[in-house]
């Protein structure tokens, strides 16, 4: 039998699931787009597969980007979970940081993952300089658990106060709970973020404890799914942090998986960016039920230190910056009480989906705005699930949910729908450059996801930015990222001491041994790399202060006080353009992320093919509104196109994964890589 060939990139999303296979043998791609299956995501990933792949047994790796642990956390649908913690501190997931969900008004309600009479107090307390004052009650800590398990809970969070600082009455007490649970599902806070911010370790432990047995009985099925259809393929699952990590790792670290899907549309965009000589770009990641914004400045994407996935869900584990709202293809526009047309957040998903898949909804979406302005091509729908759209069904739905109550005619309410859903995105974008001090104008947007190149040049337009940049496969730009992402783990200790005070030598080999057990647990993935990184950086602050910056440190020279006190006042400096002179320095914590790096994607198998005109590849004419008025546009296979050639617009161009609409005065050309780079009619593409 011959060696598997094919390496499978899978992303779910709220609407389509997108498959990316690459054929390491013969060097081609293929790609598919199935309706996801919401009730169970591996139905539809298992089909998408199969729609390109024959036979299973020649499936060398698959890397998915799975929306799992975000749906249960955005829809409360994890499992019943527990807290054993410090006596006197069940309530630090409840107060949180003292936010609310609106910023104006005092009012708002807040549910914690796990209810008061499932968080359990213990005996046990550890000062923050780490002394042990009062050893755990062990026999508290069983009694606690039993109760917990009498209580139908499923998984259990041990967190215990200033752990961080010891962890041993927490490891016992961890032990002592795994000697009678009945499951794996037993989290130790200090275990996923041993680290200072009360709050934020027991929210990202406790919600790590609440996804592990939906994430981990869906990756059972997963894996079952593709034994079943006879592969063995090694399963790697994207993190939000942009890497890969092994099944039996996401298994543990669930909460690691949060941002999944969208971080692996930001690494993909990031690799296209870079091959295509676009340093700035910002994602606008379009599928049926967000739109998620991303930056990337200098080649690389931006991290933060924690996010939150909803409010008061607060996750602090490395992530991919992105920025979500509702404004997806899908994405419901209706009219409020106040007579103001709004979009989103409420999708129609992929069932029953927009008005003109003819499945029952009745209310208008994005999908149906472009459908009716011409964007979309009726008889040409993405993702195979039907043969064609119902353009009564979405002139219906806009003409009585949006075109009667505002009182216009049904083509303008339609052009007022994309309007409004531009203005959204547009906002997106403004928050993730111009707010934090970067010009649009030096950016490129990146669009992709089922929808976002039909939104390109009113991006360009509202926002100022420079170009865009649309890539080979739009509609699957995500699970190309699976395939392109590379292996990665970050760890964080912290350290909380004066600068002053700092072992150097001591700190340095700590922080080396532990980015040597990081590397071993890249080993146990069975992953083939072609070099590992190793990277190291410090929170620092001045002391009274309560954010730090990151100031990332070489430890290939001797680590040093001066060396650590140069870099913090460069990192310093460059985000608050002065330094507090005469101020101590504090080290709150260090980080060691270690990458292997998966062999390089050629993104040179997208090469447009040769030959060929741009008339050859037209394959019609379609009528348009835009501002109004009805223009012709010719319609182009996207595929077809020849590398240099450009389309004036007007025009459609259309794709089996996604439609891509260029402005009338704008421009595209094709590049070597078939990426379609739009620019102002008349300008040069990369000027």
């Amino acid at each position: 039998m011959s060696a598997p060939r094919y390496v499978i990139g899978v992303d779910v999303g709220g609407t389509f699931t997108d498959v990316f296979v690459w054929d390491e043998a013969g060097r081609t791609v293929t790609t598919a787009k199935v309706p996801s299956t919401r009730e169970d995501q591996s139905k539809g990933f298992i089909e998408g597969i199969r729609q390109r792949v024959d036979d299973f047994s020649q499936i060398a790796t698959v890397v998915h980007g799975t929306t799992v642990a975000t749906n249960a956390l955005l829809e409360r649908k994890g499992a019943r979970t527990g807290i054993i913690t410090t006596t006197g501190f069940r309530d630090v997931l409840e107060m949180r940081r003292r936010d609310r969900p609106r910023t104006w008004g005092l009012w708002g309600m807040f549910e914690p993952v796990v209810p008061r009479n499932l968080r359990l107090e213990v005996d046990e307390r550890v000062l923050a300089d780490g002394t042990i004052e009062t050893p755990v009650a062990l026999d508290q800590v069983t009694a606690r658990a039993r109760a917990l398990l009498e209580a139908g809970c499923e998984a259990v969070c041990v967190f215990f106060i200033n752990g961080y600082a010891n962890a041993s009455n927490e490891q016992q007490a961890v032990a002592a709970v795994r000697r009678l649970w009945p499951t794996p599902y037993v989290t130790a806070a200090t275990e996923i973020i041993p680290e200072i911010r009360e709050f934020e370790r027991l929210s990202t432990a406790t919600l790590n404890a609440y996804l592990q047995p939906v994430v981990s009985g869906y990756l059972d099925r997963l894996e079952g799914e593709l034994k079943a259809h006879g592969s063995a393929a090694d399963v790697l699952i994207v993190q939000s942090n942009g890497g890969v990590m092994a099944v039996e790792t996401a298994k543990r670290y669930p909460v690691r998986t949060a941002l999944s899907g969208p971080a692996a549309g930001v690494i993909a965009a990031r690799a296209i960016a870079r091959a295509a000589g676009f340093p700035n770009v910002i994602t606008c990641d379009m599928g049926g039920t967000s739109f998620d914004v991303s930056l990337i400045a200098g080649g690389e994407a931006a991290l933060a230190a924690q996010s939150a996935i909803d409010f008061g869900l607060v996750i602090r584990t490395p992530m991919i910056e992105i920025t979500t709202i509702g404004a997806g293809g899908g994405s419901i526009a209706r009219v409020d009480a106040g007579g103001i047309l709004q979009i989103g957040p409420e999708s129609a998903g992929s069932d029953p989906g927009p008005a003109c898949y003819g499945q029952g909804n009745d209310r208008p979406t994005v999908t149906d705005a472009n459908l009716l302005l011409g964007r979309i091509n009726a008889e040409r729908p993405i993702g195979g699930k039907l043969d064609r759209l119902d353009t009564d069904a979405a002139r219906e739905a806009i003409r009585v949910r949006v075109a009667a109550p505002l009182g216009l005619e049904v083509m303008d309410a339609a052009e007022a729908v994309l309007k409004v859903a531009n203005a959204k995105m547009a906002g997106a974008i403004r928050l993730v450059s111009i707010e934090r001090g970067h010009d649009p104008a030096k950016f490129a947007a990146m669009p992709f996801g089922g929808s976002g190149a039909l939104h390109a040049g009113a991006l360009m337009r509202d926002v100022g930015l420079g170009w865009a940049l649309v890539p080979r496969f739009p509609g699957v730009t995500s699970a190309l990222g699976c395939v392109v992402a590379d292996m990665r783990h970050d760890r964080v200790q912290t350290v909380n001491r004066h600068l002053s005070d700092l072992d150097c030598p001591a700190l340095a080999a700590e922080m080396r041994a532990v980015a040597d057990q990081t590397e071993v647990l890249l080993g146990r993935a069975g992953v083939d790399f072609e070099r590992i990184d190793r990277q190291f950086e410090f929170d620092m602050l001045y002391l009274g202060q309560t954010h730090t910056v990151a100031v990332p440190l070489e430890m290939t020279a001797k680590l040093t006080r001066k060396r650590i006190q140069k870099a913090f006042d460069a990192a310093y400096l460059a985000a608050y353009g002065r330094l507090l002179e005469a101020i101590p320095v504090r080290v709150l914590n260090y980080r060691v992320a270690v990458t292997g790096r998966r062999p390089h994607f050629d993104m040179s198998v997208f090469a447009p093919p040769a030959g060929g005109t741009l008339e050859s590849c037209q394959r019609g004419e379609r009528t348009i509104r835009v501002d109004g008025a009805d223009l012709a546009a010719p319609v182009y296979r996207r595929l077809d196109l020849p590398e240099g050639a450009v389309i004036p617009g007007p025009a459609i161009l259309e794709q089996p994964d996604a439609t891509v609409f260029i402005d009338p005065g704008l421009a595209g050309r094709i590049d070597r890589h078939g990426n379609l780079i739009i620019a102002r009619e008349g300008a040069h593409a990369t000027d």
